[in-house]
Parts: C-alpha cells; sequence; structure tokens
C-alpha cells in the first residue's frame, strides 16, 4: 500500500537528523531570461509589422506529415547561444521543434537533418515546389539572427503547403543563452495553431532526483525543461526534499525537507533563490500542494495514528483540518476553479479516492472500480482526474471527477505519481524497474499509445509539470 510505504519511508528520515535547511541550497536557479514578441522588418520583403498572422477555425489535425529545415541566418554571425554562429544554431533550433512535436505523438515531423536548407530569402518566399515533391503538408520556417547588443532575434513561420498559403508566424529575442526557449515557443506555436489546444513545450519540471545505495537515499530538488533539457540541482542533499510543486504562477517552488528530523515545508523563489517556510511540525507531513490562487497549502499529517488532511496560508499562520476520520487521508488537489478537492482515504478499508468541497464538507468516495486510488491530480483542464491505479501492478490511469470513465493508460510494473502538463493532455509520471529499483521519469498521453521516458541524469521520482512560462 502506497501510504503505508511512504509513511515508513518518513519515520526512515525522522530518525536520521541532518544540517540546517540554509546549508542545503544550491546556487540560485537565476530564472531572470525572458522571451520577448518582437517586430522584425521581414529582412527579404516588405514589412509586415510584427510577427503575428491569423489563425483560422481548423483544429482536427493529426498525424500532420511537417517540414522543419534548419532555421536560415542573414548573415553568419558568432554568439554565445552555442559557442558556433547562428548557422549552427539555426540547425540546432530546428531540430528541438521537430523532436518537441514528434515526441507528444500526434506529428510526423521530418527534421534538419534530412532536409535540404533554405536561404534566408526562402523563409518568407518557400519553394513550394521542393516541399509539395517531398510530400509535406506542412512547413516551419525561421531564421536566427544575432543583434549588436548580443541577442537573439528567432522568427518562426508555419506555411500550409497544398495551399501555398502561411497560416501563423511570431519573433522572438531572446538572450543567447535562453535560444532554446525560442525553440519551445515555435513548437508551441505549430502545436497551437494546428490542434486548436493549448501548448505546453515552454514549461518546466521539477521532481526528485535520487543516488546512493537504497538504505541512504539522497534525494535532491531538481528542475529541467519539459524535454529534459537545461538540468539543475536546486539543494544539496544535505536534507531530504521531497514532493515538489510549481506554485500557478511558475515563480516557486514549493517543496517537504526534512531538517533536523523535522518536517517543514519551503516555498523556493526561482527567480532569487530564496526560501520561505511554510509550516514545520514534529508529526510526519507528507504532500504539499498550492491551491490554484497560490494562497494557501494543502498537506497532510498524522497526529496520533491518524492522518488528515490539512489547509494553511502560504505565508505561514494557523492550519485548518479539513479531514476528521478515522484512517489516513493523503493528497488533496485542487480542481482548476478552487472549489472541490480530490484525495486519497482508506477509510473504507482499502485506499480510494474521495472528492470533497473546498472547506471539507461534502466528502464523498468516487472510485469503485476494482483495485486501489492513490495519488489523484486533478486536470488543468478539470475534465479529468488522473491517478495511481493498484491492481497488482502500479499503473497512472484516468477518470472522470466523478469516478466515470476509468482508462489503464499504462503497463508498467511500478507506475506512479501522475502529474499533468499544462494543457491537460499528457501526463507525466515515474516508473520503478521491476528487477533493478531504479527510477526514471516518463510521459504518456491520454490515448496510452504514445509513452517515452526523459532524460535525467540520475534516477529520478515525483515529478511535478509548471505551467507554461511567460
Amino acid at each position: 500500500m502506497r501510504f503505508t510505504i511512504f509513511l515508513a519511508a518518513c519515520a526512515g528520515i525522522l530518525a536520521a537528523p541532518v544540517g540546517a535547511q540554509n546549508q542545503d541550497l544550491g546556487e540560485p536557479l537565476g530564472e531572470g531570461g525572458t522571451v520577448a514578441d518582437v517586430a522584425i522588418d521581414g529582412d527579404s520583403g516588405d514589412d509586415d509589422g510584427p510577427l503575428r498572422g491569423t489563425v483560422t477555425d481548423e483544429s482536427d489535425w493529426s498525424d500532420i506529415g511537417i517540414a522543419i529545415p534548419a532555421f536560415a541566418t542573414a548573415r553568419d554571425q558568432a554568439t554565445p547561444a552555442n559557442g558556433d554562429g547562428t548557422a549552427a544554431l539555426g540547425r540546432e533550433i530546428a531540430r528541438v521543434i521537430t523532436a518537441n512535436l514528434r515526441n507528444n505523438g500526434l506529428f510526423k515531423p521530418v527534421g534538419p537533418d534530412s532536409l535540404p536548407q533554405p536561404g534566408f530569402a526562402q523563409i518568407r518566399s518557400p519553394s513550394w515546389g521542393t516541399w509539395g515533391g517531398r510530400g509535406a503538408e506542412m512547413l516551419v520556417h525561421g531564421y536566427a539572427n544575432a543583434r549588436p547588443d548580443g541577442s537573439l532575434v528567432v522568427g518562426c513561420y508555419l506555411y500550409d503547403v497544398a495551399l501555398q498559403d502561411e497560416l501563423i508566424r511570431e519573433g522572438y529575442e531572446v538572450r543567447p543563452a535562453d535560444w532554446r526557449r525560442a525553440a519551445h515557443k515555435c513548437s508551441d506555436l505549430v502545436y497551437a495553431r494546428l490542434t486548436g489546444e493549448s501548448p505546453f513545450f515552454d514549461s518546466r519540471i521539477a521532481y526528485i532526483a535520487e543516488t546512493g545505495p537504497k538504505d541512504k537515499r539522497v534525494k535532491r530538488l531538481a528542475v529541467m525543461d519539459s524535454d529534459g533539457a537545461n538540468h539543475r540541482f536546486l539543494t544539496l542533499g544535505s536534507a531530504t526534499a521531497l514532493t515538489p510543486r510549481y506554485s500557478p504562477d511558475y515563480s516557486k517552488i514549493m517543496y517537504l525537507s526534512y531538517v533536523d528530523g523535522n518536517p517543514r515545508i519551503y516555498v523556493y523563489n526561482i527567480g532569487t533563490g530564496q526560501q520561505q517556510l511554510v509550516t514545520e511540525n514534529s508529526n510526519p507531513t507528507l504532500a504539499p500542494r498550492w491551491s490554484p490562487d497560490g494562497n494557501s497549502v494543502l498537506y497532510s499529517m498524522a497526529v496520533a495514528g491518524n492522518t488528515d488532511i490539512y489547509r494553511v496560508p502560504v505565508d505561514g499562520g494557523r492550519s485548518v483540518r479539513l479531514t476528521n476520520t478515522p484512517g489516513i487521508d493523503i493528497g488533496g488537489s485542487y480542481s482548476p476553479d478552487g472549489s472541490k478537492i480530490v484525495f486519497e482515504s482508506d477509510r473504507s478499508g482499502s485506499q480510494q479516492c474521495y472528492v470533497m468541497d473546498a472547506d471539507g464538507s461534502n466528502q464523498k468516495r468516487i472510485s469503485f472500480f476494482g483495485g486501489r486510488c492513490a495519488t489523484p491530480e486533478w486536470s488543468p483542464r478539470g475534465d479529468q482526474i488522473a491517478f495511481t491505479r493498484i491492481a497488482g501492478d502500479f499503473n497512472v490511469a484516468v477518470m472522470s471527477p466523478s469516478g466515470r470513465g476509468m482508462r489503464v493508460l499504462t503497463k508498467g510494473w511500478q507506475d506512479e505519481a501522475p502529474t499533468w502538463a499544462p494543457n491537460g493532455r499528457i501526463i507525466q509520471f515515474f516508473r520503478t524497474e521491476r528487477n533493478s529499483g531504479r527510477s526514471g521519469l516518463w510521459q504518456v498521453d491520454l490515448t496510452g499509445a504514445n509513452e517515452r521516458r526523459l532524460p535525467t541524469p540520475v534516477d529520478a521520482s515525483d515529478p511535478a509539470w509548471g505551467p507554461i512560462r511567460n
């Protein structure tokens, strides 16, 4: 039973004093970079004003063949973005976009390594015959230019090859170190235009990086881009970190840390590297979660053998108990509108999922499909709840907020702790291998057909997908 394991692990942590938390932080993440939308004069033709296009009503796209050649450059210039010039950078940008669109399972992109490279003048005047002859339905063109101040300007264009028409375009100005963000923004532009859905590529993932032997596991807070790039450790590992979650505005990460034997909930400021204590207890504390408005925190605490769910202001203060039944109540994930909370409890005799109003009233069980239900997480869309279904193996599943329409999405031995992409279409989770005990981060879409592992430098657990970045 997952929370039996969870509480036993916490008990082991409580027995092992560690150093003070203010000595556990690594270097600040330094999230000061932005992606600015820019107007570009269109160096190869008429001035069309800002790189903004119109979007038609078509949204039912799937299995689309997309050609993504290397992004061009007006003049190959050295840039610190990649230690090389803007020509090489243009190819790297196209590779990132190709990988993004391929990995979500909807599209069939062909990347720059298999395509001719267009000249700069062709970015706004595509060679339609070339791309139509290759069977491309859609074409992503773009360029990367260096400015005198050292910044990069990346233009992104989406064309319909059959109609020989531009569908949409945007431009981005970024610091050289943030060139991958421009690639993710371009991916988001293409994805949103062709699917009619909200995008998710320009987002980040927090997780727990695990190293060391099984009986002396070091657990550090870490972050990375949605594709696994730009990995960073945020804590040094002298204090155990657990269950991170991004704030709704992306500016902070909340996590649970055991310091001097006591569990504490901290909020880490991404921009400054500073952190704030929310609450600390001498009792085992589990699974802190943000409210949708970012003003309060849910968590579970065990007192005298009974575990209940509490709410506390994010700035600290008095905690309010929301559940009060014999047994173990854990979790707590708000609906997007903040009106309801889904959680897990064994009050019925087995681990099941329940929904209650945000004030703790109207608690009712929603899982009646056999097996057990754990780690529920409400979709950002509000239409589904992802959870760990335990029926022999541990697998990721989804159901409606009423508990109907349950579907199992994964078939691993131990897949658990689902977290949603910002658009509610992709679910991330961690998988433990049966023989080795190694754990890693995986993603699966709502069809269950498109599953892939994300690269991490060490073992990984407890993923948390952040919102789209500004």
